[in-house]
């Protein structure tokens, strides 16, 4: 079965680049077709995009009537709060658009249906990550979107061109570590098989600690999240910086521009458990 494996490493940087464009127009085709499958049922489309926008909105409607008696949180106004609810929604909701399906791997190890992946001539990447992609999961980034939009023309920040730059950059940066958190995690099922709610501890548990201000927390916890699993790099280092609220760890001010670096960082790392945890896989035997 090894030998069959799409996924093991070509030599040499072309090969790599097109493994990787291989991937890339395979991911495309395999979205398209589930895009088009999923929009023709369109009521029921309709349906459940409304209902994961609506169940996603009543975490904010939550915030919004803690607020209701008290004017900040850990020193955070409402409107400041829902910047932290909107960034962390938008760059989770990005990551779980395009690689949420990955969470399913161990549901496929465990039933067999993964070596058939192994077969086809497209990185097994790509088809685990686009398969049943669920269109619905638009729902989220909407209601984070809008969350977003509400809060931004309310926090009290003097706008110049950096600091408009640095929202969308929190995004982008967002969405690679929790991508990488995702890629991560179904890469450990390799060995656990059934450790699904591991990974999603990490990232939907992730998305809800960084949807309140860091300063609520016990400082440990706050470190977990910064130096361990380091989600603070999805919003709350840089937020720190753009609304001047202090450091509750007293780190540099440079600390709060390293979201690329520790993107790239998490991304390489967590490619490279996938490559390993699938050169080591050895099939279920069925």
């Amino acid at each position: 079965m090894a030998s069959g494996r799409t996924a093991a490493p070509d030599r040499g940087g072309r090969g790599r680049a097109a493994e990787v464009a291989r991937g890339l127009a395979a991911y495309g085709l395999i979205v398209r077709m589930w895009v088009r499958s999923t929009l023709a049922y369109r009521t029921s489309f309709v349906m459940m995009a409304v209902g994961n926008f609506a169940a996603n909105g009543l975490d904010f409607v939550a915030i919004m009537l803690m607020f209701s008696q008290i004017k900040a949180l850990g020193g955070f106004t409402l409107p400041e709060v829902a910047f932290l609810y909107g960034t962390s929604g938008i760059a989770l909701g990005l990551a779980d658009l395009l690689l949420g399906s990955i969470e399913g791997l161990g549901r496929r190890i465990r039933d067999g249906t993964l070596d058939t992946l192994l077969l086809r001539p497209v990185p097994v990447f790509a088809q685990i990550a686009a398969d049943r992609f669920a269109l619905r999961r638009a729902g989220r980034i909407t209601q984070a979107l809008l969350v977003l939009g509400w809060a931004l023309p309310r926090i009290e920040v003097d706008w110049t061109v950096g600091r408009v730059l640095m929202v969308p950059l929190m995004a982008v940066c967002g969405t690679a570590i929790f991508a990488a958190v995702f890629t991560a995690g179904a890469a450990f099922q390799f060995w656990a098989q059934d450790a699904a709610e591991v990974q999603n501890s990490f990232t939907y548990g992730g998305n809800a600690l960084l949807q309140y201000p860091p300063t609520v927390f016990a400082k440990e916890l706050v470190r977990g999240v910064t130096y361990l699993v380091p989600l603070a790099f999805v919003n709350w280092l840089p937020a720190l910086r753009l609304l001047g609220h202090p450091d509750p760890l007293g780190l540099p001010g440079w600390v709060d521009f390293l979201g690329p670096v520790v993107a790239a960082l998490m991304c390489t790392g967590a490619g490279l458990a996938w490559r390993l945890g699938l050169r080591g896989y050895r099939s279920t035997g069925s």
